[in-house]
């Protein structure tokens, strides 16, 4: 028979097999990786390489395995910081030699001592890079252009002190640029020396400048001339080092060059003045061009761009001369506008766009420069609203206020109109722009022509306002903007061009709106006005977003001649808020007649807010509130007639009842409003009881919330100023009856009105008492109280939410 071991014997035999199995292992995976490295094919070691790792014999005696020796970390970083150090030292020594122990040597030692430093210093290097020590060589170059500096201003202490000393640092600049850059070339492995010599080399033309005393544009055209070299340098210099160092060297002296252009250009006071200016900026064009020929596509942009707002300021430079400031904005946007020739000019693309971007940018200043008088159109008026029919101005700018000097701002119309027809343009000629440089995006033509009309009517807005035409016509030229407007939103429907006249329209008739309450008939005539565009425009339009729009603007207008009506009858405020509901009920009966459902809704919600500027009207006069809520309630339950409106419509119209009743009984002064309350809730109750009876689905708040709340609430008030307890033993009997019908029946309503009233009645009685207590206790008690309050609910916290959960998906099965 075959032996079985016991299973503690079995368990040790096969962790025995096991440690065998995984020892097997690991000696095969050694020797597949021996096996690996043997026939891998060798690599040839890079230049200053360590040495190669050694192989010790293999486990297991099959052969070597390879074991790489540990590199030394971070050796170079260690050298290189080693080799700074060292020649920031040897500097600081030249430099206090040369500086303070100058006057310890006689003159042929001091000759002596510097030149030999220097040229061993300068040949150095060379002897280092033969035994390839770069690192070493670089520092030493660096140490050796120090020492070349510090030999010229030793040249100059020395042998040459009378000599000016501008003139003699532009000298020295331009042979140091000289040597430093033959030293750079003949040790082409050093990375410096070029670099340092374009760095030099943008001083000796703009030190010579200013030893001369020259004036600004000799200036410009030492920096441009240094930028133009700069710039031969980046395209054809050796090495990437030089050609960003020049290149950064360009666009420094480029600009400071073209800024002293157009400082000079802007302050000039005639076409000789400015001639000088501006062909400095042409040239600095002309330098930013070359180079952007033939620069790296996102270089190119940029200089394009350069060199387009360089022309620009050149030529407007001069041609704006004699001409108003203001005016000189409307030749700047010529000149700009002129740069999209660029289109039809063969041109490398990036440098086109570069140009296009540059006259997109004069543009867009030229739009800025104009907006103010824009928005003075548009937001003057305001300021009619502290002194509501006080009168028709004289004239257009009376009604807009000390805002804007306008005759500085005479030329905003013609700018506005020059880029909306540069806008429509590019929108008329989109075929032919498109396989060009500018190569726009389809959603561009769109944007193009939006733009058209937004800036021409800024352009009519704001041409009553240069011209100072009378407030009449001022009125009538807006109210025809509006219409114009309103006929492309109803032509283009909801598509961009059509928005974008609704929301110029709903501005426009804003402001039309503010300027017509300077006046009593301007009011009722332009609000009318308004009225019949908006609601014609709604009933032709084809779109339902639009008309929903509309329609809702069309309510709005109509609510300000009502309102008016009852300031012109001498009504106060109050008296008016009834006559104010007249919009609602209009809209509450259109939207039941109404097919679309979203313009049905935007006119019930517009009308809505009517019926908040009726309560607002009538707050100050609390039986005419009660009468407006009283009202409004009639309109909610009228809407809640619908089907689709009940849900909302119908707990507004009991809600607006209460308040209604409610403040009708503060009003009277009552003080026992059970009287009046209970018999209406016994009503209330018996139909909300049918109501249930017919309909077990209906809610309990739509059932009984009114009945509970017309009485509770009102005797809830009272009960908290009475002095006696009688009132608020009774509440309190009621409301528990009424919580505990609302437990047994599960009814929302009665559960949640009845616990409230039921604790609120609690806290009242029990308030004094607990005034008491705190007043007893020490102070720390009660912040000790509420710091374990914190920590119970603190530790039970996730209880708490659990019976949170609970209760209300309890109160939700409820109806």
């Amino acid at each position: 028979m075959e032996h079985v071991p016991p299973p503690a014997e079995e368990l040790a035999l096969l962790d025995q097999e096991l440690v065998r199995l995984d020892a097997r292992r690991l000696q095969l995976l050694n020797r597949r990786a021996w096996l690996m490295e043997v026939l891998r094919p060798p690599v040839p070691p890079p230049p200053f390489a360590a040495p190669p790792a050694r192989f010790p014999a293999a486990p297991f005696g099959w052969g070597p395995q390879a074991v790489p020796a540990a590199p030394a970390a971070g050796a170079s970083g260690v050298q290189n910081v080693l080799l700074v150090l060292g020649g920031l030292l040897l500097t600081i020594a030249a430099i206090a030699f040369t500086l303070f122990s100058w006057g310890e040597m006689g003159i042929a030692g001091r000759s002596a001592v510097l030149a030999t430093v220097t040229v061993a210093a300068l040949a150095a290097p060379a002897l280092l890079l033969r035994r390839k020590l770069s690192a070493t060589a670089e520092a030493l170059a660096a140490l050796a252009m120090v020492l070349t500096v510090l030999d010229a201003y030793a040249l100059h202490a020395v042998a040459l002190p009378d000599t000016d000393g501008l003139g003699f640092a532009a000298v020295s600049s331009a042979v140091l640029t000289a040597l430093w850059t033959a030293y750079g070339l003949a040790l082409g492995r050093l990375r410096l020396p070029l670099p340092a010599a374009v760095v030099a080399g943008q001083l000796p033309l703009v030190l010579g400048a200013w030893a001369a005393g020259a004036q600004a544009a000799v200036f410009g055209w030492a920096l441009l001339v240094t930028a133009a070299a700069d710039v031969a340098v980046a395209l054809w210099g050796r090495g990437l080092a030089v050609r960003i160092t020049a290149g950064v060297g360009a666009a420094s002296t480029g600009l400071i060059a073209m800024l002293i252009g157009l400082g000079q250009s802007v302050s000039a006071d005639g076409p000789l003045a400015a001639a000088g200016p501006g062909a400095l900026l042409l040239g600095g064009a002309a330098v930013a061009l070359f180079g952007a020929w033939r620069a790296p596509k996102e270089w190119a942009a940029a200089a394009g761009a350069v060199a387009g707002l360089a022309a620009v300021a050149a030529v407007g430079g001069v041609l704006r001369t004699g001409l108003p400031w203001n005016w000189s904005v409307v030749v700047y946007l010529l000149c700009g506008a002129a740069l999209s020739a660029v289109v039809r000019v063969r041109v490398p693309q990036p440098v086109g766009r570069g140009v296009l971007v540059a006259s997109a940018a004069v543009t867009a200043g030229a739009v800025l420069w104009a907006l103010p008088a824009v928005a003075a159109v548009l937001l003057g008026p305001v300021s009619l609203l502290t002194d509501v029919w006080a009168g028709a101005p004289g004239s257009f700018r009376g009604a807009l206020g000390p805002s804007m000097p306008w005759p500085e701002s005479a030329a905003s119309p013609v700018v506005l109109v020059l880029v909306a027809g540069l806008s429509a343009a590019l929108y008329a000629g989109w075929d032919r722009v498109r396989g060009t440089l500018l190569s726009p995006r389809p959603g561009w033509r769109v944007v193009a022509a939006a733009g058209a009309m937004v800036l021409g009517w800024g352009a009519a807005l704001t041409l009553p306002a240069v011209v100072d035409v009378p407030y009449a016509v001022a009125v009538g030229v807006e109210l025809v903007l509006v219409a114009g407007l309103l006929a492309v939103a109803v032509r283009q429907g909801a598509g961009a061009l059509g928005l974008t006249a609704l929301v110029c329209a709903l501005v426009g008739a804003a402001s039309a709106g503010l300027l017509a309450l300077a006046a009593e008939p301007a009011t009722y005539a332009v609000f009318v006005c308004l009225l019949v565009l908006f609601a014609g425009a709604a009933a032709r339009s084809g779109s339902a977003a639009v008309q929903s729009v509309l329609a809702g603007a069309s309510v709005l207008c109509a609510i300000v001649p009502v309102s008016a009506a009852g300031a012109s009858l001498g009504w106060s405020a109050p008296h008016t808020a009834p006559l104010v509901l007249v919009v609602p009920a209009v809209t509450v009966l259109l939207g039941a007649r109404l097919r679309v459902a979203a313009v049905a809704l935007t006119l019930e919600l517009t009308g809505a807010f009517g019926a908040v500027v009726a309560v607002g009207l009538a707050v100050t006069d609390a039986p005419f509130l009660a009468l407006v809520l009283a009202l409004c309630g009639v309109l909610a339950a009228g809407t809640a007639v619908r089907p689709d409106r009940r849900p909302v419509a119908g707990y507004l119209a009991a809600a607006l009842f209460v308040m209604a009743a409610w403040v009708r009984l503060v009003a009277s002064e009552v003080s026992d409003p059970e009287a009046y309350t209970l018999p209406v809730s016994v009503i209330a109750f018996a139909v909300g009881y049918l109501r249930r009876r017919t309909d077990p689905a209906a809610s309990s708040w739509v059932a009984y919330g009114p009945a509970l709340s017309m009485t509770m609430v009102p005797s809830l008030v009272v009960a908290w100023v009475d002095p006696h307890w009688l009132r608020p033993l009774l509440l309190g009997v009621a409301a528990l009856v009424v919580t505990l019908a609302g437990a047994r029946f599960r009814l929302q309503a009665p559960l949640v009105l009845g616990g409230s009233v039921l604790a609120l009645v609690g806290l009242h009685e029990l308030a004094p008492h607990v005034v008491q207590v705190f007043d007893a206790l020490p102070r720390w008690a009660p912040p000790a109280l509420a710091g374990l309050l914190l920590l119970a609910l603190g530790a039970t916290y996730e209880q708490r939410l659990r019976d949170a959960r609970r209760v209300r998906e309890s109160l939700g099965r409820m109806r």
